[in-house]
């Protein structure tokens, strides 16, 4: 599905064309909503029909467009690249990653490890190397990361395959990087820090709202340095 229209209010529209994986709820649901706000055309990929964004879809003045995608599907991600040829993003972010709970690694069926590991760590980076062609010279390459992945500041107990997960997902990144390291892009991990969504929790000490333009002010300083960086919200660096 393809959906677009307008907005009375919002910024004029612009050049820049950003596409965002993951984007039916949570923090990729308001990610969308800001680079929308600040003057961004977004392409932005939900599951399912019936998902938060499309209730916003008619406020963007045609400047959001809405695409199907199971990001775990090689051959959904193949198509979409096929039906987005011709279009020439200024950056492209990945948002995926799901839990399933508080268990030390030897009482974490395979099959649980299989799901969380292909959700949070192949199936971004699949998306990256299926997508980047189509991300302009000089453009971004985001993912979004968290600081459970750094093996330095990992000091407390609880959620190891998580952690696992987002240490995986930053080695492949960047292996990813170290291939292209001459592509002029930029490339970025983003720990957007701890949020009250469906996977952060209702006790989360953040707020989607305000820690998603944040990150876009990240997003907007890094641009047009090449090379690979693990940052937070705050443009701070995460240690590996």
């Amino acid at each position: 599905m393809s959906t677009a229209s307008a907005a009375s209010g919002t910024p004029a529209a612009s050049d820049r064309l950003a596409l965002v994986i993951g984007a039916s709820r949570g923090l990729g649901l308001v990610l969308v909503l800001e680079l929308l706000r600040r003057g961004h055309r977004v392409i932005a990929t939900t599951r399912r029909e019936g998902s938060e964004l499309e209730a916003f879809a008619d406020a963007w003045d045609g400047r959001l467009t809405i695409e199907s995608l199971e990001m775990t599907s090689p051959a959904q991600l193949a198509a979409l690249r096929d039906r987005l040829e011709g279009h020439r993003l200024d950056l492209l972010f990945v948002n995926a990653a799901i839990d399933r709970g508080d268990l030390p690694i030897g009482e974490v069926p395979t099959e649980m490890f299989t799901e969380v590991m292909v959700t949070n760590a192949l199936s971004p980076l699949r998306a990256v190397e299926t997508l980047d062609g189509l991300v302009a010279p000089g453009g971004t390459v985001a993912v979004m990361s968290s600081e459970q992945g750094s093996i330095t500041r990992n000091t407390e107990d609880g959620y190891e395959l998580y952690k696992a997960s987002k240490a995986a997902l930053n080695q492949l990144m960047r292996s990813y990087a170290t291939r292209r390291a001459d592509d002029g892009r930029t490339k970025l991990l983003i720990d957007p820090g701890h949020n009250r969504t469906a996977l952060g929790g209702p006790d989360a000490p953040l707020a989607p709202e305000d820690s998603m333009p944040a990150v876009v002010d990240v997003l907007e300083a890094q641009a047009g340095i090449p090379g690979l960086r693990f940052l937070d919200r705050n443009g701070e660096t995460v240690p590996w």
